[in-house]
């Protein structure tokens, strides 16, 4: 059963529909759009594993397209290290108060922005050993609220250059850490939560018409303009996040 009104379920609706068509767009970034947004309505220890059935099954597809094109050494150079960082995130998740979490989420979700908007990719690769630090906080952040995207992002565009290698072996990476985020929530208990489950089977639908929008989009609109407006949104999301927290 699903216990929301109806005025908060079609705001996750709308947030999950704008989070998937992100993610059919530029290949990651569904959690970091969703979250923030549907943290005003749900708590966080029942919208993150909500957002984990949508992740497995809008990743599974990506993946499953793209397999032959992923590049296998970059994903490997970084799994040892998101097991470690997962393993914090999901104790972080389990352990922490709600207000915390809610600060913690944006404050991330804000500099993120930040970055994005002023920030800029230097031409030459980065060094191999980078895979520590992004995949230790990629992967905590992933446990916690599944929105280490950017930050695996970061770290394999400084490492692979063709770009559809590239969304390929992002989407293979976040299809990875979802099953793996599995594993831990059940086993944390995250899934036993009233409503939790039918309310993720409930938005499947939303998130395979974003997915199907941003996909189509993808090949047809200028993705800097897209990106720059994406990364406002999550600017002021973040902030207000923030600010929830402050006040709470």
């Amino acid at each position: 059963m699903i216990d929301l009104p109806w005025p908060a379920l079609a705001a996750v609706a709308a947030a999950v529909t704008l989070g998937y068509t992100v993610f059919g767009f530029c290949g990651f970034g569904a959690g970091i759009v969703v979250l923030p947004l549907v943290a005003h309505v749900l708590p966080l220890r029942e919208a993150v594993p909500m957002m984990l059935v949508l992740d497995i099954a809008t990743s599974l597809t990506l993946g499953l397209q793209s397999r032959g094109l992923v590049d296998r050494r970059e994903l490997l150079r970084l799994v040892p290290w998101l097991l470690a960082g997962m393993g914090v995130g999901i104790v972080v998740l389990a352990r922490a108060h709600e207000t915390w979490l809610l600060a913690t989420l944006g404050v991330f979700v804000a500099a993120n922005a930040a970055w994005s908007l002023v920030g800029r990719l230097a031409a030459q690769p980065v060094a191999p050993g980078w895979a520590v630090p992004a995949g230790l906080v990629g992967g905590t952040f992933s446990a916690m609220f599944g929105t280490g995207g950017p930050v695996y992002t970061l770290f394999l565009a400084r490492r692979i250059h063709d770009t559809v290698r590239l969304r390929a072996t992002i989407g293979t990476l976040i299809l990875l850490s979802a099953a793996l985020r599995a594993v831990l929530l059940v086993g944390g208990g995250f899934f036993a939560q009233r409503g939790v489950l039918p309310l993720a089977l409930a938005m499947l639908p939303c998130a395979a018409i974003g997915y199907a929008v941003g996909s189509r989009w993808s090949a047809r609109v200028p993705q800097d303009r897209v990106r720059r407006a994406i990364w406002l949104l999550l600017l002021a999301s973040g902030a207000s996040l923030v600010v929830r927290a402050a006040v709470s």
